[in-house]
């Protein structure tokens, strides 16, 4: 990717860009200020909470978002840092773009604090606002894909100051809300029994198509056959959760891979993430604090091993990510996400009805595919090449989002990838079965 210079003075042809201008400056603000929204609840004691080393402090997912436009965008069109030390502070894993402080030990970098983070926040929009303004339209060209890209890693970045945030009050012995009481399932909303949405298999494609934004692992699309199958109308439920603890399905070998009885042995595991079960009832906490979950609501932060045991018990299988993207295609699911206006957006979609439902913008569904390249998948040359291709391994593709993603960064050919014992996530369960 070449990017040059940026122009002082408009071009002559300049107003067939404006649009595109316009556009992606006003997504930018948009994608920016939601950032600040959902850091806004927290206090500077908060901020700085690192509660494992899977999770950073809020404080740096905003400083790492800014550094990732300043290093990517600004810098290449000579524009200095805004501060020297913070490349070293806030970068995370890219080895092209020099070296960096240690993953484990974010928590504690008190300095710079709060304050400084912000106005480092507001110096950088203000230089990619005024380039976006000014460049020419080559430029703008060039620039457009880098600043696409670093809205959507800042979308997904907010998804993780939910789920860090959420982790760090589940350690408190106060136990904390984030944010006031969650909307849950009204009556009448009952999930009723599984149903089931049959597809005959054979040769089907999937991944990106090639039209709108799209990390590079969700192509190239390619085709993929398939035997006969079927995908459940819902997630699984905290009342079917229950019966699986009940009926000692955490201390049942047989329903378990190997990998996934050591873990829970080891971990001493007999509940999903932020969960654990007090007489019959699951007592969970989230983002609102502790509550008695519903039966009716989807069960989650749920690890892979343990999604894949549930299935297990329930005589089913974890779909593959083709199946579940072939089915999802076919549907119109409305997942609402962070910025709709509507609704309730931070609390998992009750089921409703038999058609299938909450496959987008409820919780990730895990799948049983391993996350590895697509055929014919090359990562992008530099620094930008590390975003998703280096971490091809040891890992399983979710997919679907949930309620803590933000609109638009929601769409059928997603794949985010976790380590298969992660469950401080937002994690469901989808079952599939052989036909």
């Amino acid at each position: 990717m070449t990017l040059h210079a940026p122009s002082r003075t408009a071009s002559p042809d300049r107003d067939r860009a404006g649009p595109l201008r316009e556009a992606l400056a006003g997504r930018y603000r948009a994608c920016r200020a939601l950032t600040e929204r959902l850091s806004a609840p927290l206090g500077a004691e908060d901020q700085q909470l690192q509660s494992m080393p899977e999770c950073s402090p809020t404080k740096w997912h905003r400083a790492h978002t800014t550094w990732f436009f300043e290093t990517f965008v600004l810098a290449p069109q000579g524009v200095a840092p805004w501060h020297e030390a913070f490349g070293f502070l806030f970068n995370s894993y890219y080895e092209a773009a020099g070296p960096r402080h240690e993953r484990p030990r974010r928590g504690l970098v008190s300095r710079p604090d709060v304050q400084t983070v912000g106005a480092y926040r507001r110096a950088v929009d203000e230089r990619l606002l005024e380039l976006l303004e000014r460049c020419s339209d080559a430029t703008l060209a060039d620039l457009a894909p880098v600043i696409e890209l670093g809205i959507a890693h800042e979308q997904q970045h907010q998804e993780l100051i939910l789920s860090d945030i959420l982790h760090a009050f589940s350690l408190n012995p106060l136990q904390p809300a984030y944010r006031g009481a969650a909307l849950l399932p009204e009556a009448g909303d009952t999930p009723g029994p599984l149903q089931w949405t049959g597809h005959l298999g054979g040769a089907v494609e999937i991944g990106h198509a090639g039209e709108g934004f799209a990390f590079d692992n969700e192509g190239p699309r390619h085709c993929v056959w398939l035997q006969p199958f079927a995908l459940a109308n819902r997630l699984i439920t905290v009342g079917e959760l229950k019966a699986f603890i009940n009926d000692g399905g955490y201390r049942t070998p047989s329903l378990w891979l190997s990998d996934g009885i050591d873990w829970v042995r080891r971990e001493g595991i007999e509940a999903p993430g932020h969960a654990r079960l007090d007489g019959g009832e699951l007592l969970v906490f989230g983002l609102e604090g502790p509550r008695v979950a519903s039966d009716d609501e989807p069960a989650a932060h749920l690890s892979f091993y343990e999604a894949d045991a549930i299935a297990t018990w329930m005589d089913a299988r974890l779909p593959t990510e083709a199946e579940w993207e072939v089915v999802a295609a076919r549907a119109d699911p409305g997942a609402p996400g962070l910025d709709d206006p509507g609704g309730d957006p931070l609390h998992p979609l009750p089921a409703q009805g038999s058609a299938l439902q909450q496959l987008q913008g409820c919780l990730w569904q895990w799948t049983r595919s391993a996350y590895a390249p697509y055929p014919g998948y090359r990562p992008a040359a530099g620094a930008l090449g590390e975003y998703n291709g280096k971490f091809m391994a040891n890992q399983f593709v979710l997919r679907g989002g949930s309620f803590a993603t933000p609109a638009g960064h929601v769409r059928i050919g997603y794949r985010n990838f976790w380590a298969p014992a992660t469950r401080f996530q937002f994690s469901g369960l989808r079952l599939a079965k052989d036909l």
